[in-house]
């Protein structure tokens, strides 16, 4: 009789059991468990990948382009491969006399115009500048005749170009050409059309 009475208690232990473990699997696969845990890991691994990129934005450009294949392509502006360094040069004119709050400003709307015009057209250019870290030069030019030049030559070898036009609220009179932005394209390509300018 006790072992009627052992038989059974064991027999219900072992329903218990397998009760358990299967609302347990039941419960950790469900969607509202398997999702969260999924986007979990996904970041935990991109961090984990993101911890082994270089800091030095010309590493992580090299990085970056031995991971497509390290394929040399050259685009029409100027720009290359992302194993290749791009950058960008501002060019301002010194005959004007502006203020260094007033060539700033003229700086940000030369790169944030170049950035729009490029948004609508070129975009991998910009990708891959942005991968680069956004390399800007700041350099001057003596008059309106010099910038003319600096742009003539610049679009004839591909290169973007962008001049800010003053709204003449401050400090130059309105439509004066103060700044102009040459590039992102690649470093020595616009070191060809800038190299030999001044630093600002």
């Amino acid at each position: 009789m006790f072992g009627l009475f052992r038989n059974s208690s064991d027999h219900s232990r072992k329903q218990r059991t397998q009760r358990d473990e299967r609302e347990w699997s039941g419960i950790s696969f469900s969607p509202e468990n398997f999702i969260p845990g999924l986007i979990i890991g996904f970041v935990f691994g991109l961090l984990i990948d993101l911890a082994k990129l270089p800091r030095n934005p010309r590493k992580i450009c090299a990085a970056l382009g031995k991971r497509k294949g390290g394929q040399q392509r050259l685009n029409s502006n100027g720009g290359s491969s992302s194993d290749e360094e791009l950058k960008m040069v501002l060019v301002v004119r010194q005959d004007l006399r502006m203020g260094p709050g007033k060539i700033a400003s003229q700086c940000a709307h030369a790169a944030t115009g170049m950035y729009a015009e490029l948004m609508q057209s070129q975009r991998y250019i910009l990708s891959q500048w942005e991968q680069c870290g956004q390399p800007k030069i700041v350099v001057s030019c003596k008059n309106q005749l010099d910038m003319n030049r600096l742009k003539n030559t610049a679009e004839s070898i591909g290169l973007p170009t962008f001049i800010v036009a003053d709204a003449g609220r401050t400090e130059v009179v309105a439509g004066s050409k103060t700044v102009l932005a040459i590039g992102p394209g690649r470093k020595a390509s616009v070191d060809s059309v800038t190299g030999k300018l001044r630093l600002l």
